[in-house]
């Protein structure tokens, strides 16, 4: 109970500054939750998405791995039906790697969407308690300039001492968005590398069985 009251204590003299703190930080709290979930999910779906269509690349049968992707909503889907409907036209590599890199890039704003926002909630926190802090400092300067002179020495202190609650709120929202944000760029990442990891993967798939077919015929 003392801590609780501590920081209503501590919230309190900070001035009005500490709500808008409180406001980007819970708007950074909220897209760090729901980017993290969305991420979270996609990494399972697409592994699921990939597994089901891994045999179906292998074994050749292409017309079926398109109905299955181009029903997907996944993102490795997503690429792999560029891939293979480039693939019904044309039996360049080069061509269906250009194509699957266009599904890349259209699938990739997707995943990035909304989580540089935290970066840049994370320095207007801290700009925030700034703000508030040299506010603070000038009414307390204000206050003190006609106080008793005995006085101005502990007056002085203690307005400096609640200015500085501001600055420190803003620090205390500010790590945690940055923190959130690191974790949602290496996620973001590693989804993309899996997706890349994908293409090639197809692409070595499509290969190795022109490869295979041509041994064959010989």
């Amino acid at each position: 109970m003392d801590v609780f009251n501590t920081g209503v204590k501590f919230f309190q003299e900070g001035g009005w500054f500490m709500y808008p703190i409180v406001l980007v930080f819970a708007l950074g709290a909220a897209i760090a939750l729901e980017r993290y979930i969305y991420l979270s999910a996609a990494k399972r779906s697409n592994r699921t998405m990939w597994e089901k269509l891994t045999p179906l690349v292998k074994a050749n049968n292409y017309d079926q791995a398109m109905a299955l992707s181009s029903r997907s909503k996944t993102e490795v889907g997503k690429i792999l039906s560029y891939g293979l409907s480039r693939l019904r036209v044309t039996h360049r590599r080069d061509d269906i790697e250009i194509a699957m890199e266009e599904g890349l890039m259209e699938v990739i704003p997707r995943l990035e969407k909304r989580t540089h926002y935290l970066a840049t909630y994370a320095n207007i926190a801290t700009l925030l308690g700034l703000l508030g802090t040299i506010i603070g400092l000038i009414q307390a300067f204000t206050a003190v300039a006609n106080a008793n002179p005995a006085d101005k020495a502990d007056l002085l202190s203690a307005s400096i001492s609640v200015a500085m609650n501001t600055t420190a709120f803003g620090l205390m929202a500010a790590i945690p968005l940055l923190l959130l944000y690191t974790v949602l760029q290496t996620k973001t990442t590693e989804l993309v590398d899996s997706m890349e990891m994908v293409t090639v993967k197809f692409l070595n798939a499509i290969t190795e069985f022109r490869n295979e077919s041509a041994r064959s015929s010989d």
